[in-house]
């Protein structure tokens, strides 16, 4: 089976790569624009594999879209190709309305025509969102692949926008399609401004570890690998039309993430034994419209395509911390000339403010 996947050098589209080449013999064409957070080398150790190769492209343009899906003829496109953060969605929304609300727009547009052109092909359009679109909950419940769509940031409404384009190209022009949502992802190859490898690269540079207001908000944390294994079994066996939800089970607050990172680096870190992690813990004012807590109902996953988490929180953010000491120049390779510093304060140059 041939794979297309957009933003396959990127965080999650990576660890699908890696699995899929590893683990399979299936074929992968990687679609990446290679935008500030994606990076070559995070597909470095499978690109030598005869069924890999890589294109250098924007999904917003649909004249090379349409000459790669042409070429390649691919029976799955996994579209994972996104601006991501919502700090960044904050600063510079245009960035996140072009790419994932044009670009999937375009995407689709293209596989349209190519599935017009070839009608009797086994395809399947897997579209790869977030939780963010169902909004924030409190203390209790959980999503479902039924929650009403809330989304409270730029980032959210544009991954929402992309989610309606997608069932709207199933219904009308009878796409074949699937959407999955799923929870915090976190693990190796993540760019270093999300909560995790933020906190982990800063702890180990001894700077400061900022948490927004006062670090009660609740995420649910999947290992990234974990998603990888639900993205594989969801577009081979997932039915046509559905939505999935992905979610790790594992809710913690930023506080306590922060904290156990902390201790895990204490433990690792040699010559540090006098040195306390968490006096680097600094608190910040709250993100505009800062959801207050995401969790996943993972049921009709678990129950339609067997599909269980296998990592557990503790073992999986142990890896992670061991991974990012073990690839620092990794890290100050794929940072470039992003420092760490605070983002989503309206700083960008698109505002007009005079």
């Amino acid at each position: 089976m041939k794979f297309m996947i957009t933003g396959g050098s990127g965080f999650i589209g990576s660890a699908l790569i890696r699995l899929i080449i590893k683990e399979t013999n299936h074929q992968v064409l990687n679609v990446d624009k290679l935008t500030y957070a994606g990076s070559a080398d995070s597909t470095k150790e499978v690109s030598s594999s005869e069924n890999y190769e890589f294109s250098r492209t924007d999904i917003c343009d649909k004249q090379k879209l349409r000459k790669i899906i042409g070429r390649f003829s691919p029976d799955r496109i996994v579209h994972l190709a996104a601006e991501s953060h919502v700090d960044r969605s904050l600063d510079s929304p245009e960035n996140f309305v072009n790419t994932n609300i044009i670009g999937t727009f375009a995407l689709l547009e293209e596989a349209r025509r190519y599935l017009n052109k070839f009608p009797e092909k086994n395809f399947l359009f897997h579209h790869v969102s977030t939780d963010e679109v169902y909004g924030s909950l409190t203390e209790n419940g959980k999503f479902s692949e039924n929650s009403p769509y809330d989304p409270r940031s730029p980032y959210a409404a544009s991954k929402a926008s992309s989610d309606h384009l997608v069932r709207a190209w199933g219904k009308t022009f009878r796409l074949p399609f699937i959407v999955t949502n799923c929870s915090n992802n976190y693990g190796p190859y993540q760019f270093p401004e999300k909560l995790i490898p933020l906190t982990i690269t800063n702890a180990i540079n001894k700077k400061n570890l900022p948490i927004y207001g006062n670090g009660k908000h609740v995420r649910d944390w999947l290992y990234v690998e974990d998603h990888a294994r639900a993205l594989l079994l969801a577009a081979l066996r997932g039915t046509p039309g559905e939505t999935y939800n992905i979610g790790g089970s594992c809710e913690k607050n930023n506080l306590e993430v922060v904290k156990k990172i902390c201790g895990i680096l204490q433990a690792l870190q040699k010559g540090s034994r006098n040195f306390n992690y968490e006096t680097l813990i600094k608190f910040s004012p709250d993100r505009p419209g800062h959801d207050y807590r995401y969790a996943i109902d993972a049921s009709k996953l678990r129950k339609s395509l067997g599909w269980a988490p296998q990592t557990s929180f503790e073992s999986g953010l142990k890896s992670t911390v061991e991974w990012y000491i073990n690839n620092k120049d990794w890290c100050k390779k794929t940072a470039g000339t992003y420092n760490q510093e605070r983002l989503g304060l309206g700083k960008d140059g698109n505002i007009d403010a005079s």
